[in-house]
């Protein structure tokens, strides 16, 4: 199952990304920087089961690529936190 994690790196967490999850059914990833939007949800729908709605993805000028990602209202943000163990 690793082999086929590609694109995401990390969950970013933080006051933002706490409060992404909380008011607005957002996560934060920080993804590679050859990842593309299509992928990054090809990625997220089969490694955790959940829906995607829309991705926003961002370059920061430190080299990071963040990639915010909404689910769809079936899918709680914040359970899926509890299982990757961030809240």
């Amino acid at each position: 199952m690793e082999a086929s994690i590609k694109n995401i790196i990390s969950v970013q967490s933080g006051e933002k990304a706490t409060r992404l999850m909380q008011e607005q059914n957002k996560l934060s990833f920080i993804v590679s920087k050859s990842s593309n939007k299509i992928s990054i949800k090809k990625e997220l729908e089969t490694l955790f089961s959940v829906k995607v709605d829309k991705i926003n993805v961002i370059n920061k000028m430190n080299g990071d690529r963040i990639a915010i990602v909404k689910l769809k209202p079936e899918n709680n943000a914040m359970d899926l936190a509890t299982k990757l163990g961030l809240v």
